[in-house]
């Protein structure tokens, strides 16, 4: 399965619901034969790089359709596919180096006496479920356990260095959430799907949890790419100690945590704005940005930290390379505090914003003082970089700076505009100037440093365009859903008059007197959030904007996939695949709204009729 070297992998750009997909085959002997027939055909597939989606898909439905089997048996044919592609990986690694995640839905309801802490639930071995057998032999094995349901710190461990494997029980609605990124980065994963999803005294294959639990530690028939190497180190640059070495402060060698509560009263007043940033920079954040910068340089280099020696192959990387994907991410973070005070956000990081802590003067200037941070970390590598080198990814880096302050420029200029007209082209120009030159800057970054790379700047800005529109179209979407990634309140973008394409859509599509219904929910700001909130998703569900939107995402996934299946090396464009299915991931709680409808009371004065 994997792609031969220069030539496109064409895909096909399928992101639809898929609950109708996740049905358990109901016979003991029916999942038997399913299983086998997966472990049959993943002992003849090509490991050396990772299974896509699609690729898993394809396979799965032809077996489902040779067996004369319903397609709703897709998802769970799926997990036993990928188990079973992996089951050599995970045994590669020694169980002391696995990860055992378990669902809190197995232990019994009541009387259950473990409780909740911030790692899931801190079981006992009290023998009242199966929980507690599974977890005994798996701490005798040597085996990190967690009982979380799709715990979003799963990949935070594993891009931690703790664990470099995942075995998993769950339903099949956790495991398309928590395992599919886990998956596409190349982390050996296995997993047993609960045999229903209805969250409470659910029931598991035991002896099949048992057998997986127990997999002996023994070496790779064949290695398999992954991008694990790469993501660790992306964010281990930020930690305080590699910070202080690839950044050294020259103001004063005090950290933030070490003032023991004084404040910053107690710096130097002309150190405190040096120690504040570093302190920032160190705090939280994905580290997407320096990852698509070194991992794109390691694919013009033959993706030779993908393999499995290649934590080795990135310690060979210079200082100024780990600089350059460290500025793209000091821009981010700048752009993240300016953000925040434009916004007027609460909250970062799970921290008080910088505004809020110290006050928006002092907050301007720390963005401000890592967007020179940036280009500094560039401009003094350009001896060992190159003059050329460094000149160019200056450049790109200062039109991707002025794109993003433009497109940021047109959304707040719109946001206290009393004219809240919006046309939907309008919106996806703001889109593609706000989130696609950070993308373009990444990526630009990596190829340059690895060389010439004039032939891929306007394959870059293509995929870049479509990828970062995409990208913000869902984020919009997920406001709807209370996004714990980036927003702190549900429906935020409508109550605080944010220029979305859903509003757009919403305009372009309602009548003269629904529109007026709409402008006056963001006008009235004495109004009730929830009823506001309410009202204008029925008004954005009568305009069919949800779906609309959810058509725009899959169309510029299209056409940022066409982009890569041109793109050569392969590395790069596997590179480029992965950013489309991780970035635009998408699962069946995406495709509607949460907000439930409460019919309004007089007492709310609200002048608005619900339908």
């Amino acid at each position: 399965m994997a792609a031969e070297e220069g030539k496109p992998v064409k895909r096909r750009s399928r992101r639809r619901k898929t609950a109708h997909l996740k049905k358990v085959p109901e016979t003991r002997a029916m999942r038997e034969q399913l299983r086998e027939r997966c472990r049959g055909i993943a002992d003849g597939l090509d490991r050396s790089t990772p299974l896509s989606k699609d690729q898993m898909e394809a396979i799965c439905r032809e077996l489902l359709t040779r067996e004369n089997l319903p397609e709703s048996f897709l998802g769970w044919t799926m997990v036993m596919l990928s188990s079973a592609f992996w089951r050599d990986q995970v045994a590669a690694v020694p169980p002391e180096r696995r990860l055992f995640l378990l669902p809190h839905c197995l232990k019994h309801a009541e009387g259950c006496p473990a409780d909740y802490d911030q790692f899931g639930l801190d079981c006992k071995t009290c023998g009242a479920c199966s929980i507690a057998d599974f977890r005994s032999t798996a701490d005798d094995m040597g085996y990190k356990v967690l009982v979380a349901e799709g715990s979003p710190i799963v990949l935070k461990i594993i891009v931690s260095g703790y664990v470099d494997a995942i075995i998993g029980v769950a339903c099949l609605n956790v495991l398309e959430k928590a395992i599919d990124k886990i998956l596409l980065a190349g982390i050996p994963c296995m997993a047993v799907p609960l045999l229903s999803s209805d969250c409470r005294n659910t029931s598991v294959d035991e002896d099949w949890v048992a057998e997986m639990v127990a997999t002996p530690h023994q070496q790779a028939t064949q290695q398999t790419r992954s991008y694990v190497h790469l993501l660790r180190r992306s964010s281990r640059i930020f930690e305080p100690d590699h910070l202080e070495r690839l950044v050294p402060r020259t103001r004063s060698e005090i950290r933030l945590s070490e003032l023991n509560g004084q404040g910053i009263g107690a710096l130097d007043p002309v150190a405190a704005t040096e120690v504040i940033s570093h302190d920032f920079l160190s705090r939280g954040g994905k580290h997407s940005r320096p990852f698509i910068t070194l991992a794109a340089y390691d694919a013009m280099n033959g993706g030779h930290a993908t393999m499995a020696d290649g934590e080795q192959k990135i310690d060979q990387y210079s200082d100024s390379i780990l600089r350059t994907a460290m500025s793209i991410e000091t821009f981010h973070k700048a752009s993240l505090v300016h953000d925040d005070i434009e916004d007027d956000d609460s909250y970062r990081y799970g921290a008080e914003a910088l505004h809020r802590k110290y006050g928006i003067p002092t907050a301007i200037n720390l963005g401000d003082y890592l967007i020179g941070l940036g280009y500094r970390l560039v401009s003094r590598n350009a001896a060992e970089l190159g003059s050329d080198t460094a000149s160019d990814i200056l450049d790109f880096l200062a039109d991707a700076h002025l794109r993003l302050s433009e497109g940021q420029g047109a959304e707040l200029l719109w946001r206290d505009n009393a004219d809240k007209r919006l046309k939907p082209i309008d919106a996806l120009k703001i889109y593609a100037l706000k989130t696609a030159p950070a993308f373009e800057a990444a990526l630009f970054a990596g190829i340059r440093l690895a060389g010439p790379a004039a032939d891929y700047v306007q394959p870059i800005k293509s995929f870049a365009r479509n990828l970062g529109v995409a990208f913000q179209i869902i984020n919009d979407l997920k406001d709807w859903q209370g996004d714990k990634d980036n927003k702190m309140q549900l429906g935020a973008d409508l109550l605080s008059g944010r220029p979305t394409l859903l509003w757009a859509l919403a305009l372009d599509a309602l009548d003269e007197a629904d529109q007026a219904e709409l402008y006056s929910l963001v006008e009235h700001h004495e109004l009730n959030d929830h009823h506001r909130l309410v009202r204008a998703r029925q008004l954005y569900l009568q305009a069919g904007v949800f779906e609309t939107a959810h058509r725009l995402v899959d169309k510029h996934q299209e056409k940022a996939e066409a982009v890569a299946d041109q793109v050569e090396p392969e590395s790069l464009r596997r590179l480029l695949y992965y950013l489309v299915d991780t970035v635009l991931s998408r699962t069946d709680s995406d495709y509607t709204p949460t907000i439930d409808f409460v019919e309004p009371t007089m007492g709310d004065a609200l002048p608005i009729v619900a339908g």
